[in-house]
């Protein structure tokens, strides 16, 4: 049972997740707060798993909520669900270490399987966010132009292991990678491990923005065939 403590502003929201939440099964909402203090304090007291996280709210905003809540809880799992996705609210997020950042416009079982993954420590961003954070470092990484010890790296790794790279870049989760390739999860998240481990990277953001300077993926977040090799 993955227990989550929502935390909006507005009363009906909290109402909605709180039911789709119970309703999907699995879940124990264990609390709800309307701002960002009681949303520390509850955390602190009930130890919820996930945090699903406001971000603009009244006496203390979601950002530093979540840098709260993590300074006191470093085993939580902060996931951002809100209306804005501008830059300064995805980076302030992130930079808080919320594992995840959604917008409130996604479909009901996108937020349930979202929360889920967030519960087993996956990386989530939403695809409009994680079109932001992608560009910003690749961006980045233009301007900077030393060599990435991660792009020669990506000659060590197998067929599979590229294919299932591109998706990851393309915003894929582990279960839509499985359907898609028709593997199990767990062989999914095999082949992810073993990817990141010689590319050395430390999450899905690193690996989606290496997928895109390699070419695995397009500008529209399309994964690119690969050549047929003789």
């Amino acid at each position: 049972m993955i227990r989550v403590l929502v935390v909006d502003d507005q009363t009906l929201v909290r109402a909605g997740v709180g039911l789709l939440l119970r309703t999907a099964g699995g879940f124990e909402v264990v609390g709800e707060a309307g701002d960002g203090l009681e949303a520390v304090r509850l955390a602190e007291r009930l130890r919820p798993d996930v945090v699903l996280m406001d971000l603009r709210m009244p006496r203390l905003d979601g950002i530093e909520a979540t840098r709260r809540i993590l300074e006191r809880q470093p085993s939580a799992r902060v996931l951002v669900l809100t209306t804005f996705a501008d830059d300064a609210n995805v980076y302030g997020a992130l930079g808080a270490g919320a594992i995840g950042y959604l917008v409130k416009d996604g479909a009901p079982e996108e937020l349930v399987d979202a929360v889920r993954r967030a519960a087993r420590g996956e990386q989530l961003l939403a695809p409009p966010v994680l079109a932001r954070v992608l560009r910003r470092a690749l961006a980045g990484h233009h301007q900077d132009r030393a060599p990435d010890p991660s792009t020669a790296s990506a000659r060590l790794l197998s067929a599979r292991e590229r294919e299932v790279l591109a998706l990851v870049g393309a915003g894929l989760s582990n279960a839509e990678i499985g359907a898609r390739l028709h593997l199990g999860v767990t062989t999914v998240k095999t082949h992810v491990s073993a990817a990141m481990e010689k590319l050395g990277l430390r999450n899905r953001v690193q690996a989606a923005v290496l997928a895109h300077r390699l070419g695995l993926v397009d500008d529209d977040f399309n994964p690119v065939p690969e050549p047929d090799r003789p």
